[in-house]
């Protein structure tokens, strides 16, 4: 989407580091002097999202959106008012909401050891490009699993008319893996039981007129799209959406029935962008550990038999 950059850090060391951070840039200018309009949508609040609350209540976004792992959002946070301070313009300002999100990768990552800091921080910022994002097992999304098999980073996007609706995951969640309504996960013999605890986040980024009331709303219907996928939704899962509006002076907002298309589309992107988060990644050692990429081929020719695919 248009001024929307994205970025990454990826963390690979020796036997057991496996992690990173994601940067998602709503515009490229300084986010505290041109804020966007934002909203946070809970589905499973057993995470740690720092800066929610603010957001909530002002429905504006006036740092880069950082996601990472869950002992590190402290350290991200931190080194994100650092950048922030820093800009020019910014000399005089007294307070700043950093906006950082995690889910846990310390099955394939050394997670007590917190390894991303203020120059992965930095270096994500600093790279975040607009364009095609780097999918799979890179960034936040380098140490995580999802429904057992290696997860990751993961977008897509769809048009609702004159609007974009784009959408990047950071997957990290259990269930019953579906795509495209079929029941891979079983038909690879990946019972469901296996691993239905874990977490997601979901960042959703529109060119439409809307205002944090809206975006909340939208930011609602991305849980019909990870449903789709056959998430589980556990007692012990972190589900997060966050979404912001690229436009920020509209002179004239959506109104509430021209909502429905943006509606459909969020809930596709959302699909999609985590069958790509699982497509893109590759099997990862770590920690001790082995998690194993999605068997593509193999899921090819299973979606090809049920017909979901030519």
């Amino acid at each position: 989407m248009e001024g929307v950059r994205v970025g990454h850090a990826t963390l690979i060391r020796g036997a057991r580091v496996r992690t990173g951070v994601t940067a998602v840039l709503p515009h490229g200018g300084n986010l505290f002097r041109d804020k966007v309009p934002g909203a946070v949508f809970v589905f499973n609040g057993f995470g740690k999202l720092a800066g929610s609350t603010q957001v909530e209540e002002l429905g504006e976004i006036e740092t880069p959106i950082l996601l990472t792992s869950t002992l590190n959002v402290p350290r991200v946070a931190d080194a994100l008012l650092e950048y922030m301070l820093e800009l020019p313009g910014n000399a005089d300002v007294r307070s700043i909401n950093p906006l950082v999100a995690e889910t846990n990768d310390g099955w394939l990552n050394d997670i007590r050891g917190r390894h991303v800091g203020r120059e992965e921080v930095f270096a994500a910022i600093r790279e975040a490009r607009s364009g095609p994002v780097e999918e799979g097992a890179v960034g936040a999304g380098t140490g995580t699993v999802a429904f057992g098999w290696k997860g990751g980073i993961g977008t897509s996007s769809r048009r609702a008319g004159d609007w974009t609706v784009g959408v990047l995951v950071q997957t990290n969640y259990g269930g019953d893996l579906h795509i495209l309504g079929v029941p891979v996960g079983r038909l690879l013999r990946r019972s469901a039981s296996d691993s239905k605890d874990g977490s997601v986040i979901v960042v959703i980024a529109t060119d439409a007129p809307i205002d944090a009331r809206n975006l909340k709303r939208l930011a609602a219907r991305s849980a019909l799209g990870l449903g789709r996928t056959g998430a589980a939704g556990s007692n012990g899962s972190g589900d997060y959406a966050i979404a912001f509006s690229t436009v920020r002076q509209p002179a004239r907002l959506l109104p509430n029935d021209a909502m429905s298309p943006l509606f459909e589309a969020v809930i596709e992107a959302t699909e999609e962008a985590v069958y790509n988060s699982l497509l893109c990644a590759r099997t990862m050692e770590g920690n001790g550990r082995r998690v194993e990429a999605l068997p593509v081929q193999r899921v090819l020719e299973i979606l090809r038999d049920r017909k979901a695919i030519p």
